[in-house]
C-alpha cells in the first residue's frame, strides 16, 4: 500500500507568528542539530492557514542559512519510506489550513550553515503562487522522532 502523509489540520491555534494577505503562518519550527540525521541537512515545520476565498499554493522556500530547501513529501511503501521533493508545491485551498510536519510534508534544508541550536530561530522565506513572499522566523526545537523511530512511534510510547 502507498500513501503520501500531508496533514489537513481543523484549524491552527493560536496567534499566527506570520500573516500575509488571507495566509497565516502558525507554530513554524526546526530540529536541532542535534538529531542523527546527516550534518547540514534539517527539516522544518508549521501550519499554513489560507483564510481567504481563493486557492494558493507554497511554491518555494529559501533561508540564508541554508545552500537550499526544498518542499518535500514523505511515502510510505510497507514498512519503508522515501522522501521526495515535491514539483508542484503544497496546495492551500480556500479556507483550509495544511500542516507540514514530521512523517508528511516538510521542509528539508540542505547545505545548512552552522549548527541549529535549540532555542535560537531561522528565518525562512515562503513562496507562494499568488501571495508571493513571506519572512517566516522558524523557532529551533527538540527534533523528536527521526527516521526509523518515526515508523516505530508506538514502541517508543511509555
Amino acid at each position: 500500500m502507498v500513501s503520501w502523509f500531508g496533514g489537513k489540520s481543523k484549524e491552527a491555534r493560536g496567534a499566527p507568528s506570520a500573516a500575509h494577505g488571507p495566509l497565516e503562518m502558525h507554530k513554524p519550527w526546526v530540529r536541532s542539530s542535534s538529531h542523527r540525521m546527516p550534518n547540514g541537512v534539517a527539516g522544518a515545520f508549521l501550519s499554513i492557514a489560507n483564510k481567504g476565498p481563493d486557492d494558493d499554493r507554497l511554491v518555494a522556500a529559501s533561508s540564508p542559512m541554508a545552500e537550499r530547501v526544498e518542499l518535500h513529501g514523505i511515502r510510505v511503501v510497507g514498512p519503508d519510506i522515501d522522501m521526495r521533493p515535491l514539483a508542484n508545491g503544497v496546495a492551500l485551498p480556500a479556507g483550509s489550513t495544511m500542516t507540514l510536519k514530521p512523517r508528511g510534508y516538510h521542509l528539508l534544508l540542505l547545505g545548512v550553515k552552522q549548527p541549529l541550536a535549540k532555542g535560537s530561530t531561522l528565518p525562512v522565506t515562503l513562496t507562494f503562487e499568488k501571495a508571493g513572499a513571506v519572512a517566516v522566523e522558524f523557532a529551533v526545537e527538540e527534533p523528536g522522532l527521526i527516521g526509523e523511530a518515526i515508523l516505530n512511534e508506538e514502541y517508543h510510547r511509555g
